[in-house]
């Protein structure tokens, strides 16, 4: 039972109370000095235990039993029903011409205060048990660092890079894109990642032949590969390599990049972390640091998924080794 906060009688009290009226024939004035209240309140308790029993003696609410002013439940549930549509406050407020006070207490009130994943399916989240039965594989396109330096991101304004005509006569940027090939087991979250130039299927096919070496390393051996649905990745020759590796290759459902979600989650790290950690000189520069952010990362950052571990701890639990690979 909770009690009102400004209770003089607790339940038992109430009982020892009431019971002095009405068992032992105290007057309601005796009774109330014996425990301390008035006789008014007294003579509430003693009235509540004789109409309702027991249940009398429990606080009632203090709620008001009409509320003209109140939103209508009709209202209430057109609230609910654009929040799942992902509406913010304001347009809910806007769209049933309500004041935007109203609209945020009636959705903090059913605990549809803060937007996050409303309207979207739930996160499956899973996780393989042995290193190496899954590893995913993405690209991550950055723009290289041409000879005026590091652009807007990082300077806070853009410059004017040189740009020429193709034979098509499009004007193209030189500058350019270099292409992150990142790798990362699903069980540990061990990385490896390169720069290079394109995103061909040669390229692919290279860059998944030494990252099955960088984790044959680490005495993992790489089982499965997903990637998402590129032209490389669906192309006969890297079918080809996958099955001389002895891997079997998987495939994203199209538009669902959410299912490479460990990948895309670490680009989002090695991007904050590294690409955009510093302000580098030349994109050379750039690809050299790349190496010391993988080690850190691997051997030192601790990771939330892995119990605040980095990713070689979890792979010594989980192969039982005793030593540390580099």
């Amino acid at each position: 039972m909770q009690l009102h906060a400004n209770a003089a009688l607790s339940l038992n009290g109430r009982r020892r109370m009431v019971g002095m009226v009405v068992e032992q024939n105290f007057s309601i004035s005796e009774a109330a000095e014996k425990v301390g209240v008035s006789s008014k309140t007294c003579s509430k308790w003693c009235r509540r235990f004789l109409a309702e029993g027991e249940l009398g003696l429990i606080d009632r609410s203090s709620a008001p039993r009409v509320s003209p002013s109140q939103t209508p439940a009709e209202r209430v549930a057109a609230i609910v029903a654009l929040r799942k549509l992902r509406f913010t406050g304001p347009e809910i407020a806007e769209t049933l011409n309500m004041a935007l006070s109203t609209v945020s207490q009636i959705l903090g009130r059913v605990g549809m205060g803060k937007l996050g994943r409303i309207g979207l399916e739930p996160a499956q989240r899973y996780e393989w048990a042995r290193p190496g039965e899954l590893i995913h594989i993405d690209i991550k396109k950055l723009g290289r660092i041409g000879d005026k330096g590091a652009g807007h991101r990082v300077r806070g304004f853009k410059h004017h890079n040189k740009a020429k005509t193709d034979a098509a006569g499009v004007r193209r940027a030189q500058t350019g894109w270099e292409h992150v090939h990142v790798a990362i087991d699903d069980c540990t979250r061990l990385a490896y990642a390169e720069v290079l130039a394109d995103e061909k299927a040669g390229t692919v096919i290279g860059f998944l032949r030494r990252a099955v070496a960088f984790y044959a390393r680490h005495g993992i051996a790489v089982e499965r590969l997903l990637t998402d649905n590129g032209s490389a990745y669906r192309s006969t020759v890297h079918a080809i390599a996958c099955k001389a590796l002895g891997i079997r290759h998987l495939r994203t459902r199209p538009y669902r990049p959410q299912t490479n979600g460990k990948a895309e989650r670490f680009i989002r790290t090695m991007l904050g972390g590294w690409a955009y950690g510093a302000i580098y000189r030349s994109s050379h520069d750039r690809t050299a640091a790349l190496d010391g952010w993988l080690h850190y990362y691997n051997h030192q950052r601790r990771h939330s998924a892995l119990g605040h571990q980095p990713p070689i701890t979890r792979l010594n639990e989980r192969n039982n080794l005793p030593r540390t690979y580099t």
